[in-house]
């Protein structure tokens, strides 16, 4: 497996999940198998077939969640010194040159990628139109809608 790359918040919340998965949903799973096997048939048992399902989910995703943590690239945004380029982990803060909208992202990993919290990922490609800029430069992004241009207005490293 190649590399991942995740910030030092990203990293946290996989090794969290990790956690969860391992003392929470693991022993919940294997309570409700046992519970499925004291019910007797278990050809016909519809609960059982649920909780061997589940379990299968938690136990494949344990595998991946551990896969991605063992071949992480932690990158911490605080410890960067850039230059004021944009770099993975950078926040930006952007203009939409057209509609004169500002929006502020964070460019991350793909399992941290997350809209609703301004996460974008490295290789979205608002993303990919960033990396190497600076605060001033214009960057353009090519959408369905046609070339849109940003102005970057800030690049901050927190």
């Amino acid at each position: 497996m190649s590399k991942v790359t995740l910030t030092l918040h990203g990293a946290e919340l996989l090794r969290k999940e990790l956690h969860r998965l391992k003392t929470v949903d693991r022993p919940a799973v294997i309570a409700a198998i046992a519970e499925a096997r004291s019910h007797g048939d278990l050809s016909e048992n519809a609960e059982y077939d649920a909780a061997k399902e589940r379990q299968g989910f938690i136990e494949g995703r344990i595998q991946e969640v551990e896969s991605k943590l063992g071949n992480a690239q932690v990158i911490d945004p605080k410890s960067l010194d850039a230059d004021g380029r944009v770099v993975f982990g950078a926040t930006v803060e952007l203009e939409d040159i057209e509609g004169k909208k500002t929006v502020t992202y964070q460019i991350v990993g793909d399992d941290e990628a997350d809209l609703k919290h301004n996460k974008i990922s490295l290789n979205s490609p608002v993303a990919r139109a960033l990396i190497g800029k600076f605060g001033g430069d214009v960057a353009e992004v090519q959408t369905p809608g046609g070339v849109r241009e940003y102005e970057i207005l800030d690049v901050r490293y927190e």
